[in-house]
């Protein structure tokens, strides 16, 4: 049993940022999949421009991010300051603000998980 939480910080400019969210989605994926294990994905930083693109059923990642869409919280503030807010709310994510608008990976590393970043 593995308790993981994985953090997409990657923004949507390059196609190695593209490379970095494919790599965080399929591993949120293997873990939601494991019996046993609890995981946790967020959009932080820029990785909330990845939100918009993520919901449109054209996207070719679509269907990947569909597949762990339950497992996904998102940076409140970071959505505010990459423009995102509109895509989170459409979206109806969850928004993660306990440390100063921001997520706190302490409490998740205080939880036991093991923190991913991409």
């Amino acid at each position: 049993m593995v308790d993981a939480a994985i953090i997409i910080l990657a923004g949507a400019e390059s196609h190695a940022d593209a490379g970095r969210l494919v790599n965080g989605l399929e591993a949120a994926k293997e873990f939601a999949e494991t019996a046993g294990d609890d995981v946790a994905l967020i959009f932080d930083g820029a990785g909330t421009e990845w939100i918009e693109e993520l919901e449109d059923e054209d996207h070719e990642y679509h269907d990947l991010y569909q597949s762990v869409h339950d497992e996904v919280a998102v940076c409140d503030y970071c959505a505010g300051a990459f423009g995102a807010d509109d895509a989170v709310d459409d979206a109806g994510l969850v928004r993660i603000d306990e440390n100063e608008g921001h997520p706190s990976v302490r409490s998740f590393v205080d939880d036991g998980y093991e923190v991913i970043t991409f």
